[in-house]
């Protein structure tokens, strides 16, 4: 089920939130006397303007997914770029604009003569302040959390730097609270959202299971550091009477119609372009996303007589009898390979009438369903029943279920999850106007896909396929993309099965946070020589080598077992 912005309210949202914001910086006497300022915006339109901003902006999009962690991931073959003051716009967004209003709906909510009646509105409110943490943290590490905003109400403007571990601790807890205070059927009566949440409508239900695989999020994010501790949360999950998410109309996601998302943008500084192995990967596998990630190249219709007429031989990295001959990726590390890199912006001349452009592009219409002109909406999926399903299949898989009713079989849960990240990507493309996988519902096409021998299970790799199988359904989720090669070291380098390809760059493990000034630099001082971080590095060779907590154990990339 998609949502749709009410724009509207969302309007109103935007100014309300905005005159908060600037009231936080203003004497608080004043407040109390100037008629012009907003001191008690609806917690409605605070709820939905905090919900929109959850998606990753167009910035963190161009500057850290497609410039950087993309290419990491090997997911794009992209041209390098350096590490600019533009990434990190998490940090800033999660401050700006989520916890600040998060908790002025919880403070308002306090102030309520009934308050008990909106107790599940304000459970949902720490459910989603957890969700953007999680992206924070993860990139961070300590960050303030438990002190974070007490700036407007207590007049405490320099918050400790909460640990990663104590993040988690606490989080975990605010997500069980949530849990219990939203299935709890005595609290009769609730206050409720309604069309301003854009997620769920207030449906209850569905915060829970969103609460549960956020508890699958963190889970799999603390194994190697404390894995006895993601058992216990994955058999939790396992056993809440309502679970996890369950079903595609169950996922995270929205749709606004008037945004415009990445727009031109969607080239800013160089074309991005397909990922060789990705590719390879996808074509012997007959995987029908790649129909959507992908623009297929200029070997189409009758460029094969062309050839014949002139003479002239592909080069040969493509074979020009592959069916799939349309598709053609780059090199990972553009500095490995000079007989594909030199294709990837040049086209091949064939004559003076006839050339093609080799290597295939990365779907912008599917990133940017806008772009130029394009009348097409994005749908933004922020936590898919897909990636449930392989979270749920990895702990199958590795003997965290044991003794609890998992559900169904780690294949159970594997295809689950391929056949729901299929129909995602489908309609993410649909939405966009973009070039689909199948135009039906899809069941022939997964079902193929499912038992094809590069993806069914019952093989001795069966860990990795379900890594690839994550890895390809977050395409669209970069930063949980990056997480799942950083925590396992998949693609594995040398793999025959799916490979990582050399790369020469250094690759971080971390972003950094700015200077935050006198008032605060203790605490972030602190904090960064507990966890072993060089005070103000940006070089990408130094954040290669410093790693938040949750990633101390990890593998390097490339380098799981």
């Amino acid at each position: 089920m998609k949502t749709f912005i009410n724009s509207y309210k969302f309007g109103i949202c935007l100014v309300s939130t905005v005159l908060l914001l600037n009231a936080c910086t203003k004497n608080f006497g004043d407040m109390n006397t100037d008629p012009n300022l907003v001191t008690k915006p609806n917690m409605k339109f605070l709820f939905t303007f905090t919900a929109d901003k959850l998606r990753p902006s167009g910035t963190e999009w161009i500057w850290e997914s497609l410039e950087q962690l993309m290419r990491y991931t090997q997911q794009v073959s992209a041209s390098p770029y350096e590490l600019s003051g533009s990434i990190n716009t998490r940090y800033r967004t999660y401050y700006a604009d989520i916890l600040p209003n998060l908790v002025e709906i919880r403070h308002q909510i306090d102030q309520e003569q009934d308050k008990d009646r909106y107790q599940k509105m304000g459970a949902v409110t720490y459910i989603l302040g957890v969700y953007y943490g999680i992206r924070v943290t993860d990139m961070n590490g300590s960050i303030p959390y438990s002190e974070a905003i007490l700036a407007r109400y207590e007049d405490k403007f320099d918050p400790l730097f909460d640990t990663q571990q104590t993040l988690f601790t606490q989080w975990l807890g605010e997500l069980d609270n949530a849990i219990q205070v939203l299935s709890d059927a005595s609290l009769l009566n609730q206050e409720s959202y309604g069309d301003a949440d854009i997620f769920y409508q207030s449906d209850w239900v569905k915060w829970i299971k969103l609460a549960n695989t956020l508890k699958l999020r963190i889970a799999a994010r603390l194994e190697n550091q404390d894995s006895e501790a993601t058992r216990r949360i994955f058999q939790q999950v396992m056993q809440d009477a309502t679970g996890p998410i369950d079903g595609d109309e169950m996922q995270l996601q929205y749709l606004n119609p008037t945004d415009a998302f990445l727009g031109a943008d969607v080239d800013y500084r160089s074309r991005r372009y397909a990922s060789r192995q990705m590719v390879r990967f996808m074509k012997k596998s007959d995987d029908p996303r790649i129909r959507i990630y992908f623009d297929q190249n200029d070997l189409t219709g009758s460029f094969r007589d062309t050839l014949a007429k002139y003479n002239v031989q592909l080069p040969s990295f493509i074979d020009p009898d592959d069916p799939f001959v349309m598709y053609q990726g780059g090199p990972a590390d553009w500095t490995t390979d000079q007989s594909i890199t030199q294709w990837m912006s040049n086209p091949f001349q064939v004559s003076q009438y006839s050339r093609y452009f080799l290597i295939s592009p990365v779907n912008r219409l599917f990133l940017s369903p806008k772009l130029n002109g394009a009348t097409g909406n994005a749908l933004h999926v922020l936590v898919s029943y897909a990636e449930t399903c392989f979270y749920i299949a990895e702990g199958i898989q590795k003997g965290y279920g044991a003794g609890i009713d998992t559900k169904g079989s780690v294949s159970d849960w594997y295809n689950k999850g391929i056949a729901s990240s299929i129909r995602t990507m489908n309609e993410v493309a649909r939405e966009a106007g973009s070039t689909m996988a199948f135009t039906g519902d899809g069941t022939a096409e997964i079902q193929a896909y499912q038992q094809h021998p590069q993806v069914a299970l019952g093989s001795s790799n069966d860990l990795e396929r379900i890594y690839i199988q994550q890895y390809l359904a977050f395409f669209r989720l970069p930063n949980e993309a990056y997480v799942l090669c950083r925590r396992t070291g998949y693609p594995i380098a040398g793999s025959a099965y799916y490979p990582m390809e050399s790369f020469t760059e250094p690759i971080p493990r971390r972003f950094g946070i700015n200077d935050p000034g006198e008032v605060n630099r203790a605490n972030w001082e602190s904090a960064y020589q507990e966890q072993g971080f060089t005070l103000r590095a940006v070089d990408a060779q130094t954040l290669s080598e410093e790693r938040v907590w949750y990633d101390k154990n990890a593998p390097t990339f490339g380098g799981g077992n």
